[in-house]
């Protein structure tokens, strides 16, 4: 687990080569799976798998439903993806290759470039994210080692 001023992260091994981790992570109608923070739901629209600049919404439910269209900002092949909503702020996974056929996989959710970055850090955002992160990485992790996202 880490917190800077503008981002949170925490990271798991995970027994799955980065390629299956990494197709996983492109499903997006694969994220409610995976999802930790409870707000993923279906009605996943877009393409089965994510590249640099494709665009897919989901519907949410924090509280009341709503749908939000993200857009893939940051991609490379097995090892880096991240995509945005409306807002500025990031949800970021990369992955490194541990021995034979393990994966650390970090998860971050990079609020650097949101206005007032520091009066985000102050609010509960960025713990509530972590908690989300935390949970979301055992689940991932469950999901390709047991078949189930536990």
């Amino acid at each position: 687990m880490a917190q800077n001023q503008h981002s949170v992260s925490s990271s798991v091994v995970v027994e799955a080569k980065p390629e299956d981790v990494f197709a996983l992570l492109a499903d997006p109608r694969k994220h409610p799976l995976i999802d930790g923070s409870g707000t993923v739901r279906e009605g996943i629209s877009g393409p089965d798998r994510l590249v640099l600049g494709s665009k897919f919404g989901m519907q949410m439910k924090l509280g009341v439903g709503y749908r939000v269209s993200n857009t893939v900002v940051e991609y490379e092949e097995n090892r880096r993806i991240a995509w945005k909503h409306f807002a500025p702020h990031r949800w970021r996974y990369e992955l490194e290759p541990v021995g034979e056929s393990g994966t650390k996989v970090t998860e971050t959710f990079d609020y650097s470039r949101m206005p007032l970055p520091g009066v985000v850090g102050r609010t509960p955002m960025p713990a509530n994210s972590l908690k989300s992160i935390e949970k979301t990485l055992q689940r991932l992790k469950s999901h390709l080692e047991n078949g189930d996202a536990g």
